[in-house]
């Protein structure tokens, strides 16, 4: 097939005047952003569609052409990507590019399956970058400030996507990356960053160590913190940021989409991720029925790229649970609340969905428990059983942790209508997380 590259709209990229903080896009009206959008939706939709087979074929299917995207509500008529198109085009079918164009590959861990791989162009990678920086000015950080990244480096999107949006900031990067948490402390400590990058719960892993270390971990340098790459509460939030003085900002962003910096909380607000939608167009969709639901309906969230030219996605399923709410510190822009769980970590027991997220909401509400939990799903006969199994607080009393224990297990009772085993551990017995956290262990094949 015969690769061509139509010309990527355009839009005035320089930071705007009154504001160093802003880019020039951050500042258009909601109406502006609009017409960007479906500019840069057809010309999206045309290079897909002329150079990526799987759409091409997808389109035929459903009677779709690229001139039948008119206006943006068009964008129904569009096929719904998947993780299942991206494995069956394994490795690099989904490129829109010639393979020389291709400046850099990363890929998902593979650990369910084929890994997901994703392609950038020169152009890809310099916008990337920008939207990063654009992630850590809404944080509060700004050009001078130190930044200790311990995303993950490699195939995953984090590490090298972070640094490269520190350094188009103007900020100094320190590239830690994930893991040696001991090592962690010690730089934080030495460097004296202000900034630190890395996934909430891998957070407070380094918040206990420095703890074990006998440091105050409201005694560092540290003021900001840009958390994402797993699901976290506002409760987890509040213990963040009480227990180590900072303000905990969350970016939100996956590999199939771009990496991080899709769209990021705005300090002044902290009320859910702002999308960069002159980026990214966001949709809320039913999982069950993929019918489009107004802003504020909950459903699952469906992402189309607008301006990727080595890897565009069209309409792809995220699984991540949330809905679309108006912009607030960026006006033009639409936030999505929090992300708290997604249809794939869903537990159906006894009749009841759960979520990991609703558990820890509940164990951060409750004082002299501590934040490191997980689950376990078993099977007792023929039903499924729940634990959660906690570990007590170093400071008191095993009789006070396991009252607190049971306040919680009467609390999940009342508040998501299901009842569960608590189990109340030693200190240091469930794992730590050295990045994306696992609390869910799927007990019940292994019983059988």
């Amino acid at each position: 097939m015969t690769v061509s590259t139509p010309t990527l709209p355009p839009a005035p990229h320089a930071a705007a005047s009154g504001n160093e903080h802003l880019d020039l896009e951050e500042q258009l009206s909601r109406e502006e952003i609009e017409s960007l959008q479906l500019e840069r939706l057809q010309w999206t939709v045309r290079h897909a569609y002329e150079n990526v087979p799987l759409y091409t074929r997808k389109f035929d299917e459903a009677g779709v052409h690229p001139d039948d995207i008119r206006t943006l509500a068009d964008i129904a008529k569009i096929p719904f990507t998947t993780k299942e198109d991206l494995r069956e085009t394994y490795p690099f079918g989904m490129f829109a590019v010639p393979m020389a164009e291709v400046a850099r590959i990363h890929a998902s861990s593979g650990t369910t399956g084929r890994p997901t791989v994703v392609g950038y162009t020169r152009g890809d990678l310099d916008r990337w970058a920008s939207l990063i920086a654009r992630s850590l000015r809404a944080s509060g950080v700004r050009p001078g400030m130190k930044v200790h990244n311990a995303y993950g480096y490699g195939l995953f999107t984090g590490g090298l996507g972070a640094h490269a949006g520190i350094e188009a900031l103007g900020a100094t990067v320190i590239p830690m990356s994930g893991g040696q948490t001991a090592r962690q402390v010690q730089l934080i400590m030495d460097f004296e960053p202000d900034v630190i990058l890395c996934t909430p719960s891998y957070l407070l892993t380094i918040a206990d160590a420095m703890v074990e270390q006998g440091i105050d971990p409201r005694s560092t340098s540290l003021k900001i913190a840009v958390l994402g790459a797993e699901p976290w509460t506002n409760e987890m939030r509040r213990e963040l940021e009480e227990r180590l003085d900072i303000d905990a900002l969350d970016i939100y962003g996956l590999s199939e989409v771009m990496g991080p910096g899709v769209g990021n909380e705005c300090v002044e607000t902290k009320d859910g991720p702002h999308i960069w939608e002159d980026h990214f167009l966001p949709e809320i969709i039913d999982g069950e029925t993929g019918q489009v639901l107004p802003d504020g309906e909950k459903g699952e969230l469906v992402f189309t790229s607008l301006t990727k030219e080595a890897f565009p996605v069209l309409r792809y399923r995220t699984r991540d649970l949330s809905r679309l709410l108006p912009g607030t510190a960026r006006p033009g822009m639409r936030r999505i609340e929090k992300i708290t769980g997604r249809n794939d970590d869903m537990i159906i027991l006894r009749g009841v969905n759960l979520f990991p997220t609703q558990i820890e909401e509940i164990v951060l509400g409750i004082e002299n428990l501590t934040p490191h939990f997980v689950l376990e799903l078993t099977k007792q006969g023929r039903m499924d059983a729940l634990t959660v199994r906690i570990e007590r607080h170093p400071d008191l009393a095993l009789e006070v942790c396991e009252a607190a224990g049971a306040v919680l297990r009467k609390r999940i009772k009342v508040l998501i209508g299901t009842s569960v085993e608590v189990r109340v551990e030693e200190p240091g017995a469930l794992p730590r997380s050295e990045g994306k956290y696992k609390r869910l262990y799927d007990l019940r094949r292994s019983a059988t």
